[in-house]
């Protein structure tokens, strides 16, 4: 398989909910949301890949780095790479259907895993999404990280209870979502949490828990103080509220505020193994990545998603190697500058 195939595929089977532009960055699909754009003027959605692009790599070839490691240990598991496929969800509605959702989440799950790293599964209003890509984690032995929308505590609680079951690697909760209408219209509405909540929520699991969606450093301190493991610097894919930064522009602060309390991970235009190191450059641990492994998934199944995952991993380690960087878990910030 190779990509330039693999991409004509993915056009085909998308049928126009995704168009395979030849840089994803929101622009033709802007307000297609449900769809794969983003939310109203899709500028939530550009300001990600805009914000990457104001960082620059800067350049060295003079230093003693002959290899680079881009292994990375999260959540208990020895990692190829710290890329993570992001949790993706509503097949019908935001890809056209050609798939099922069982079948695409798999290929996520899978195709991950076949590349050295680990998928995630999300929530929706129809069970059957949080379902199947529980239970593709489960037929990986647990290997994978469901996360689950921010329901009623009762609710979650008892997602919760079914992932610890499944023996998943960690659990989240995208509370980024508390602003999607779609659950609300579905009699299952979903809102922000507050502190207390989400102490609660930490308190009812022993697995690793995630908070997904955090984007000021007074609310990453508040994650790490009710418990959780880990925070995703995140924007929903700039699908939930129009007009907010990129989360590269929001990370650094937010990484000096809590560095070394926990797991950061950041979402958000990530494209190329170039756009990881400069995400672990300003303070994440990992990265998300999203709608590229869509592509990967309806174009070439599990082998695709695995197929684009390995790419990256190449394109980070070529750049390691000219930057001087010996292993992506130690990533100085002086790699990187800013553009104007």
């Amino acid at each position: 398989m190779d990509i330039a195939t693999l991409r004509k595929t993915a056009k085909e089977e998308l049928k126009g909910y995704c168009r395979v532009c030849p840089v994803c960055n929101g622009r033709a699909c802007a307000g297609e949301a449900p769809g794969m754009g983003g939310m109203g003027t899709g500028s939530a959605f550009t300001a990600n890949l805009e914000a990457l692009s104001k960082v620059r790599l800067n350049m060295r070839t003079l230093h003693n780095v002959k290899t680079a490691d881009t292994t990375v240990e999260l959540f208990g598991k020895t990692l190829s790479m710290p890329i993570l496929a992001a949790p993706m969800t509503g097949v019908l509605y935001n890809m056209g259907g050609r798939l099922a959702e069982d079948e695409f989440i798999r290929r996520v799950i899978d195709g991950a895993a076949e590349a050295g790293t680990i998928g995630a599964c999300g929530d929706g209003a129809d069970p059957a999404m949080f379902d199947s890509g529980l239970a593709a984690i489960a037929a990986k032995a647990g290997h994978g990280i469901p996360f689950i929308k921010p329901r009623a505590q009762d609710a979650i609680m008892a997602l919760l209870k079914r992932s610890a079951e499944a023996g998943v690697a960690a659990v989240g909760v995208d509370v980024d979502g508390a602003g999607l209408a779609v659950m609300a219209l579905k009699g299952q509405p979903v809102s922000p949490k507050t502190p207390e909540e989400l102490r609660e929520l930490v308190g009812a699991t022993t697995t690793p828990f995630i908070v997904k969606g955090v984007m000021t450093p007074d609310e990453a301190e508040i994650a790490f103080a009710a418990g959780a493991a880990a925070i995703v610097v995140s924007n929903h894919g700039g699908r939930v509220l129009d007009h907010t930064p990129g989360a590269a522009e929001v990370l650094p602060a937010i990484a000096r505020a809590v560095k070394g309390k926990g797991v950061i991970l950041a979402d958000g235009g990530v494209r190329t193994g170039a756009d990881v190191l400069k995400y672990l450059a300003l303070g994440a641990d990992a990265v998300l990545v999203g709608r590229p492994l869509v592509i990967g998934a309806f174009g070439g199944g599990a082998e695709g998603v695995a197929l684009l995952l390995g790419k990256m991993r190449a394109e980070l380690a070529a750049a390691m190697l000219l930057t001087g960087t010996a292993s992506v878990r130690e990533v100085s910030p002086r790699i990187v500058s800013f553009q104007s």
